[in-house]
């Protein structure tokens, strides 16, 4: 019966995907590319819209507002961009670089988008990017605590362990020489 059922199920998926979309379809994505998000190091965040419907969108709108001026600053690129035609199957990205000035937790929203599903509809679609959700953004100097070299602190103890392992040395090298001399 289970099986059934499950053939049922998968002849239904099957015929509603065979169903030809006549009208522009946009996925929208927003991603932030970095790994670490770093108070005053830039972020790249990247919007990429893919039209999977049978005709061209048109007037399409992207506008995303969870960067705040106070919080964050534009470096390179747009927040806000229009597009005056995506054919069908195609995609484009589009490339924002910010840079954090104060560090803390930010709910970094989707963005919203409109735009019109034909050449001959006048109706405007809403729709909204995929939104990477909650991201921390750290202070400076616990990046470089975590991730930099730390040159200073090996040189500090290269210099602090030389005492302890130079003074025997020098003690045997001496007590060498002179048993060797006698």
């Amino acid at each position: 019966m289970l099986r059934i059922l499950a053939g049922v199920l998968c002849l239904l998926l099957v015929h509603a995907a065979e169903e030809e979309v006549t009208e522009a379809r946009l996925l929208v994505q927003k991603r932030i590319l970095n790994k670490f998000l770093v108070e005053g190091k830039d972020i790249i965040v990247d919007y990429n819209i893919y039209n999977v419907g049978g005709s061209a969108a048109l007037d399409i709108k992207l506008s995303d507002n969870s960067f705040n001026p106070a919080y964050f600053e534009v470096t390179s690129g747009l927040l806000s961009f229009k597009l005056n035609r995506l054919a069908p199957g195609s995609n484009v990205t589009h490339t924002v670089v910010i840079r954090p000035l104060t560090f803390g937790y930010f709910n970094f929203t989707s963005a919203d988008v409109s735009y019109r599903t034909s050449e001959d509809s006048q109706e405007v679609q809403f729709a909204h990017t995929a939104e990477p959700g909650q991201g921390g953004v750290m202070p400076v100097r616990d990046f470089d605590r975590k991730f930099s070299p730390h040159v200073t602190d090996w040189l500090a103890f290269a210099i602090m362990t030389l005492p302890s392992l130079g003074i025997p040395f020098v003690l045997w090298f001496n007590s060498k020489s002179k048993s060797k001399t006698s």
